[in-house]
């Protein structure tokens, strides 16, 4: 996916769709396609053919397919993988696909007019708003994908196949409307190969951290570089030291707008954690000016040990890597008194599959979706991309790169202590604010209690505004 600032991976920052589903906003984008005319207009998945163990769904065997894929940093190859599992259940069938970037511009006509595909990787910059897609009732209900039988066991079904945050990221006006299918990891980064030719390896914990990053610097090398223009990588950085610090209840209150959320002890910690990183010099020079291409790339060149980012990395990276360059996933240090331990980290579940609900063939994106969800398919998109997704145990046995291997690692040993985020979309007005003061931190022109009082008030702000639509998290 991408953000709104790149056409490669940056969906994942600030269109995360665990995050973009719950955003409010489109205005009238597609007000006007709630009555569109053409396709079922009900909630049945029925397709016209005959229901069995292995067509849950009934879908017709001849029924043509239409899929379009956002063809960004994970490209479109892995979906005509799971169009030829298709095929192969299907051999009547016709499948249209479309690898596309410009999503809203080719697909909005076609939702006015009553004729979405049958299923859609709603991605990249320019994505249809979920919210409004939702409210305006375009898209199918996935709770018969989720009740039905999995590929791989039929006496498991697809919901308890899947991550538990796929679920929790699903939900859009009470009921389950999107399929996040990539499991995004985010660490701090770092080449394997350097640090075994230097002798050097990631510290635990903070003292560590700075006696290592020291010895970086004394070789000729910066420490860390980051996205100096788009601040929500080193956001991620210390909100990952904080909930560590002080365990999930942090990052819920923030998510809840509770009072003094952003002036508890950990961030506190974690933002005179990040002051002390630059005040030792231990950030590339430059690297507040630069952009994700441009500071990842000088990481990709060896001027810089540690980058922070997601599991998109590694694949967006691929142009210009050295060919023997080891993209490896770190977790961030420990600060003094941590409740959590160290290899825990963020997780989302992202990159939106939808089914539309006028759909010609809706039950048959449903079963596309059901092989998406197969070991088989999953296993393959984290061969072809270097991603994991929310398919439990489908990068079991498989060749991995080292980044996907060592985000796959991250992730399963974090398992029930990772943790994940939604105030920045679940109240979206904050997202630039709030990072734009974490800029202000990373480059030392704030303190730690300037950056508290400061984003505490665009939270208080943000709560007391009649507009905003509260929301809590479950313990």
């Amino acid at each position: 996916m991408t953000a709104p600032l790149n056409p490669s991976r940056r969906a994942f920052l600030q269109r995360s769709a665990v995050a973009t589903l719950m955003a409010a906003g489109g205005g009238t984008l597609l007000s006007a396609c709630a009555s569109g005319g053409g396709g079922d207009t009900g909630s049945s998945s029925d397709g016209g053919g005959e229901k069995t163990a292995e067509n849950p769904f009934g879908v017709k065997a001849d029924a043509p397919l239409d899929v379009v894929i956002f063809k960004g940093g994970y490209g479109d190859d892995y979906a005509k993988f799971h169009e030829e599992l298709y095929k192969k259940k299907f051999s009547g069938a016709e499948i249209k696909h479309a690898g596309i970037t410009d999503i809203t511009p080719q697909l909005q006509p076609r939702f006015n007019g009553g004729n979405p595909p049958d299923v859609i990787d709603n991605a990249g910059a320019s994505l249809l708003p979920f919210s409004t897609l939702a409210s305006t009732g375009q898209l199918a209900d996935l709770t018969p994908l989720l009740d039905a039988a999995s590929i791989d066991d039929p006496n498991v079904k697809v919901k308890d196949a899947i991550e538990p945050i796929a679920i929790e990221a699903a939900q859009l006006e009470g009921k389950p409307l999107v399929m996040n299918y990539v499991l995004t990891v985010y660490a701090i980064w770092y080449n394997k190969k350097l640090f075994s030719e230097k002798g050097w390896e990631p510290a635990k914990d903070w003292k560590g951290f700075l006696a290592l990053c020291e010895e970086i610097k004394k070789a000729g090398i910066a420490p860390i570089a980051y996205q100096g223009k788009h601040p929500y990588y080193m956001g991620q950085v210390l909100l990952d030291m904080a909930v560590k610090h002080g365990g999930h209840e942090v990052i819920h209150a923030i998510d809840g707008l509770e009072p003094n959320a952003w002036k508890s002890p950990s961030i506190k910690a974690a933002a005179e954690a990040i002051l002390e990183l630059k005040g030792k010099g231990y950030f590339m020079q430059g690297t507040d000016g630069l952009d994700h291409i441009q500071s990842q790339t000088a990481w990709n060149q060896g001027k810089a040990a540690f980058i922070p980012s997601g599991s998109w990395l590694e694949n967006e990276q691929k142009p210009v890597a050295p060919k023997d360059f080891l993209t490896t996933a770190a977790y961030t240090p420990l600060l003094d008194g941590s409740k959590l331990p160290v290899d825990c980290t963020e997780i989302s579940a992202g990159e939106g599959f939808i089914v539309p609900e006028k759909a010609k063939n809706k039950a048959g994106g449903m079963e596309y979706l059901r092989i998406m969800l197969s070991k088989e398919g999953a296993g393959k998109f984290t061969e072809m991309t270097g991603s994991p997704t929310i398919v439990k145990g489908a990068a079991e046995g498989l060749k991995l790169s080292p980044g996907a291997e060592s985000s796959s690692a991250l992730l399963t040993s974090g398992a029930d202590n990772n943790w994940t985020t939604y105030f920045t979309t679940w109240y979206s007005t904050m997202n630039k604010p709030v990072y734009s003061v974490v800029a202000e931190l990373c480059a030392g022109r704030v303190t730690a209690d300037e950056f508290m009082n400061r984003v505490q008030k665009i939270a208080d702000d943000t709560a007391k505004d009649p507009k905003t639509v509260k929301r809590t998290r479950e313990k």
